[in-house]
C-alpha cells in the first residue's frame, strides 16, 4: 500500500499538488519544484496536460520515487487506445507507480498539437473499469496476466457543475468501477461545495478539494470562459480586480478554499502553476 492510500485508509488529511513534466528532456527544473513541495504528501504527474506535448508523465513518475517523493500518475485517454493504456498501465506497475489519477483528458484543439487526431477509445469510467481489470488479473480481452499490477485508482469530479445530480451520478459509478478517491476541479464557493460534500459522504470514498491558485482578474476570467465545471464567483472576481496585490489575494482566496476543504474534505489537491514557493502561505493557518 502506498504511503498516500495508507493515510487516507486512516482517515488523516492529505495534501496534494502537482507539477507537469518538461516541454523537454531536462527534468532539472521539475525535480526542483518537487524539493519545494516537501510539505505534500504525494505529488501529481500531469499528462500533456491542456492538450500540450510534454514528456511522458511515466517517466518523471518514476524519477520522483528515486528521488523519495511519492506520485500520483495522471493518464488520459486523449491520447492512447485501449491496448497503449494497458501498457503504460503494466509498465507504471513494474515501475513502482501505484496512485494513478484517470482521465478522459482535454480535446486536442485546446493544445498545441491542434492537427492531432484524438483516441477518446474509452473514457474515465472505462478506464477504471480496465484498472480493476488488471488488478484482478486479466486484460481487456479476457486475457489472464502473468502478474497482476497494485494499483491505487483514483478519479476526478466536479462539484460546482450543474446539475448537482448529474455530477453524483457520474461520481457513483466512477465508484462503481473503482475510484478510491476523488481529486475536485476547482471549488470557489461553500455552497457547492457543501452541497456536493452532503450527498457525497455517504459513499464514504475520500474526496480532496481542488484549490487552485488565482494569480490575477485575468486568469480568473479566463477559467469563467474556458474551463467546464470551473466558476469563479463575482465578489472573487471583485476582491482580484481591486486588490493591489493580485497575487496576495490569489493567496488570501486559496487559503480560504483550503480552510473549506479542512472543514468538509479528507484533504486539499494545490494548483499552482509555477507559484509551488507561496505553498507555505496557502497552508497557513
Amino acid at each position: 500500500m502506498s504511503r498516500f492510500a495508507e493515510k487516507l485508509s486512516r482517515q488523516q488529511f492529505v495534501l496534494t499538488a502537482e507539477i507537469a513534466p518538461p516541454k523537454g528532456v531536462d527534468v532539472t527544473l521539475a525535480l526542483e519544484k518537487a524539493k519545494r513541495l516537501e510539505a505534500v504528501d504525494a505529488i501529481n504527474i500531469t499528462d500533456n496536460q491542456g492538450a500540450c506535448m510534454r514528456m511522458s508523465p511515466l517517466a518523471l513518475a518514476r524519477l520522483l520515487i528515486e528521488h523519495g517523493y511519492e506520485p500520483i500518475l495522471q493518464l488520459t485517454c486523449r491520447d492512447r487506445n485501449r491496448m497503449a493504456l494497458q501498457s503504460d498501465l503494466l509498465g507504471a506497475a513494474a515501475l513502482g507507480i501505484e496512485n494513478l489519477l484517470l482521465l478522459t483528458g482535454d480535446h486536442p484543439r485546446f493544445g498545441d498539437h491542434t492537427a492531432s487526431r484524438p483516441v477518446f477509445d474509452l473514457d474515465s469510467v472505462q478506464l477504471l473499469q480496465v484498472v480493476d481489470g488488471l488488478i484482478n488479473g486479466t486484460d481487456m480481452a479476457g486475457k489472464a496476466l502473468s502478474v497482476s499490477p497494485h494499483f491505487f485508482p483514483g478519479a476526478a469530479v466536479a462539484p460546482a457543475t450543474e446539475p448537482q445530480q448529474l455530477v453524483l451520478k457520474k461520481f457513483q459509478k466512477k465508484i462503481a468501477c473503482g475510484a478510491r478517491f476523488f481529486q475536485t476541479q476547482a471549488v470557489f464557493q461553500r455552497s457547492q461545495l457543501e452541497s456536493f460534500m452532503l450527498a457525497a459522504d455517504r459513499f464514504q470514498v475520500p474526496v480532496i478539494l481542488g484549490v487552485l491558485l488565482l494569480k490575477n482578474l485575468r486568469m480568473a476570467e479566463f477559467l469563467n470562459r474556458n474551463v467546464p465545471g470551473v466558476q469563479v464567483p463575482e465578489d472573487l472576481l471583485k476582491r482580484l480586480e481591486e486588490a493591489t496585490d493580485p497575487l496576495a489575494e490569489g493567496v488570501r482566496i486559496a487559503r480560504e478554499m483550503v480552510a473549506l476543504g479542512r472543514e468538509f474534505c479528507q484533504g486539499v489537491h494545490l494548483m499552482t502553476f509555477g507559484c509551488e514557493d507561496l505553498i507555505p502561505q496557502i497552508l497557513a493557518e
